[in-house]
């Protein structure tokens, strides 16, 4: 256990982030999921919709340092993919 004030806080903050974190990861996927729920059903406008979805929640945690730039973009790259074969 911490003894110091500041190990204390850090404590918290570290728990706090790492709430953050895995809300905005777990919203990332379920993202993704809609893409490839809406490709299997073959409806093209839905996927888009849910592509560019997709691509903002991606974004976002890149801008706050959840996920890296290149991991995105691979993300990005393979849901379109599977989009475009549409």
């Amino acid at each position: 256990m911490a003894h110091s004030r500041s190990a204390k806080k850090r404590i918290l903050v570290a728990e706090r982030n790492r709430e953050r974190n895995q809300a905005v990861k777990s919203r990332v996927k379920t993202m993704t999921k809609k893409v490839l729920t809406t490709v299997d059903t073959k409806d093209v406008e839905a996927s888009n919709a849910a592509l560019s979805v997709a691509y903002k929640e991606l974004d976002k945690a890149v801008s706050k340092g959840i996920m890296k730039k290149n991991t995105a973009s691979r993300k990005k790259a393979r849901l379109a993919a599977k989009v475009n074969a549409l």
